[in-house]
């Protein structure tokens, strides 16, 4: 593990070099940082970064590429937002965003850049939309892999984390976390459905082959009746956005704060 760590920073910091970045968070997504791997599962490192300021004061900026995307290799899944992209996101209380900042693996960071942005959270932190977001999840999965007497006994996972993700938004007020182990415990009373999906985890886990199976009774059952509630779920409206003045005062302080001024430095 110490080895992929190193790998991973190594290249952020090529990242660095090579664009003329700097990067100020870098974190696990996906399964690894869901808490159910394979054993053949790749890292998908995702990061926000800075450019110089004269990249942000500028008449185009708006035609600019606002991402970093890096090859996929059979071991790195690696790709980052520029700072505005990520605070424009974050106005809309993107998810995926959300999730990142909660991450239970962090490769790289800058604690006082990081803690300025994860500052901006609750302002930020819209339930309505992070709903929306999940339940469409949920929907699209459910409807292209779980129907039938054989299901993709995998795309369990595809299901089961956005539906427990919208019973963590009814149920608390905090952003809904990474981590799908703090989700169930948090949430499953049922010790039959406990249990059946913590067995789905460790096959995950050991990298069994799992395709098209018979429906696991307590796991479907409990994804039928939540879909099924959730036809009727009556959605509030969405919340208000933060103020775009606070938003954008931060931007510029982080950029004032970190961004290179001389176009022909380097951070």
């Amino acid at each position: 593990m110490a080895q992929i760590f190193e790998t991973i920073k190594a290249k952020l910091l090529e990242i660095e070099k090579e664009e003329n970045v700097r990067i100020f968070y870098a974190c696990e997504s996906g399964s690894r940082a869901w808490g159910f791997p394979s054993v053949n599962s790749d890292y998908d490192v995702r990061f926000l970064y800075i450019r110089e300021q004269n990249f942000y004061l500028s008449i185009d900026v708006e035609d600019k590429r606002d991402v970093i995307e890096v090859p996929i290799d059979d071991e790195l899944d690696i790709n980052g937002w520029d700072l505005r992209k990520a605070l424009r996101l974050l106005r809309k209380s993107n998810p995926p965003l959300l999730e990142w900042l909660s991450s239970p693996t962090v490769y790289l960071e800058e604690e006082e850049l990081i803690k300025k942005f994860r500052s901006l959270v609750p302002l930020s932190y819209s339930p309505t939309a992070c709903m929306y977001h999940y339940m469409q999840m949920a929907r699209n999965s459910f409807r292209e892999y779980l129907k039938g007497d054989e299901v993709s006994v995998k795309k369990y996972f595809y299901v089961l984390r956005p539906l427990l993700a919208i019973k963590w938004i009814e149920e608390r007020s905090d952003v809904v976390p990474m981590e799908f182990g703090i989700m169930i415990d948090a949430l499953l009373h049922d010790s039959d459905l406990k249990s059946q999906i913590l067995k789905l985890i460790e096959r995950k886990r050991k990298g069994e082959e799992m395709s098209r199976e018979p429906k696991i009774p307590a796991i479907s059952g409990f994804i039928e009746t939540e879909m099924d509630r959730l036809k009727d779920l009556s959605i509030p409206r969405r919340d208000e956005k933060p103020l775009m003045k606070t938003l954008n005062d931060a931007f510029r302080e982080i950029v004032n704060r970190s961004a290179i001024r001389d176009p022909h430095s380097t951070f």
